[in-house]
């Protein structure tokens, strides 16, 4: 009977102890169908591209594909960098799963490096290495075109197209002016390709050039019959100088005579003149008339001394009276002189004012 009474109470426990070990085990099996899972995906999703670096012996492992997930950087792009790179041949110590990795991450474009170290390896006359390449591409240059340009030269037009005048405009020392386009003929110097000029300067620097040039022809007709004397005086200036290009030729696409800028700077100079000795005459007309203005003052100032002289003879005549100095036949002598005087003016036609002024004075 106890025995039975014990069978009954223990019989819950060990239900329950058999339902905890069911659910451990179940949690276990879950846990291990779930890891199971993940790895398969994991490893479905990078198998392609192990497998690819393996068969072309990249040396990129399972787990560098794993780590380059965590650390945000674009897998596929690097395997297929390192892959083309191994099968071009590109034996650079320099270029490791890690550098791309690195290049990457600072934000530069893997496989346009890998493909410009590929072109430059394929030309055989470029020598470009892996870290000039890195650098050319992080400065914001495009590191394949600038090797296709040291393979393939690249043409400029000078002026460039579009530009506000469509050629370029020199004058020889005979006055005549000449229009002038070039095109320049370059190729991309990928020594000097970091911090070297671009475009525009070498587009400045040969249209200096060929003004010089024209500017120092004695004559516009010498230009004309040789053209290539622009060129030649170009080229002699080593115009590439810190430039990231190396100019190959300078060649004149087109040269037309422009206006005569000698004779119209000299229509200028004489017209310029003239101006010049018109205010001069000018300026010497108002001094001659400033001057007649001045002397007619003058006579003016001196007829009103005149005048005032002649008002002070009476006085001094009444005052010779009053002293007993001038006596009455003097005065009646002196009354003859003046009608003499008078009779010989009238006969001669002279001014009565100009007599008095030549008698005051």
């Amino acid at each position: 009977m106890n025995l039975l009474q014990d069978t009954f109470v223990s019989a819950p426990r060990l239900v329950a102890a058999i339902s905890n070990t069911n659910m451990a085990a179940l949690i276990g099996a879950l846990v291990i169908f779930v890891a199971i899972v993940v790895i398969f995906f994991v490893f479905a999703s990078y198998f392609g591209l192990w497998i690819q670096s393996v068969l072309t012996k990249s040396n990129i492992g399972f787990s560098n594909l794993i780590a380059m997930t965590f650390r945000k950087v674009n897998t596929r792009a690097i395997v297929r960098s390192k892959i083309m790179a191994t099968q071009a041949g590109l034996d650079d110590p320099d270029l490791t799963g890690g550098a791309l990795e690195a290049h990457y991450l600072a934000g530069g474009n893997v496989q346009q490096v890998i493909r410009a170290l590929i072109a430059a390896k394929k030309a055989k006359t470029i020598s470009l290495t892996f870290r000039e390449a890195t650098a050319i591409d992080l400065a914001g240059r495009d590191v394949l075109e600038s090797v296709q340009t040291s393979v393939y030269p690249k043409v400029i037009d000078c002026p460039p197209r579009g530009a506000a005048k469509p050629s370029l405009d020199a004058v020889a020392k005979d006055g005549i002016q000449l229009k002038v386009k070039a095109r320049v003929t370059v190729r991309a110097n990928l020594q000097q390709l970091i911090g070297g000029a671009t475009e525009e300067t070498i587009i400045a620097r040969v249209g200096e050039g060929i003004v010089s040039a024209i500017g120092s022809a004695d004559n516009h007709k010498a230009v004309l019959e040789n053209p290539d004397v622009i060129s030649k005086a170009v080229l002699a200036k080593k115009l590439d100088s810190q430039t990231a290009f190396e100019i190959v030729s300078i060649d004149i696409a087109d040269i037309d005579v422009g206006a005569n800028i000698g004779a119209r700077l000299q229509a200028d100079q004489a017209e310029a003149d003239t101006a010049v000795a018109r205010a001069n005459a000018e300026s010497k007309r108002a001094a001659a008339v400033a001057e007649e203005q001045e002397m007619q003052a003058k006579i003016e100032q001196s007829r009103a001394e005149v005048v005032e002289a002649e008002a002070a003879v009476p006085r001094a005549m009444a005052d010779a009276f009053r002293s007993g100095q001038l006596m009455i036949m003097d005065y009646y002598r002196m009354q003859n002189v003046i009608a003499d005087t008078e009779m010989r003016r009238s006969l001669s036609g002279e001014r009565p004012e100009s007599a008095s002024i030549n008698a005051h004075q």
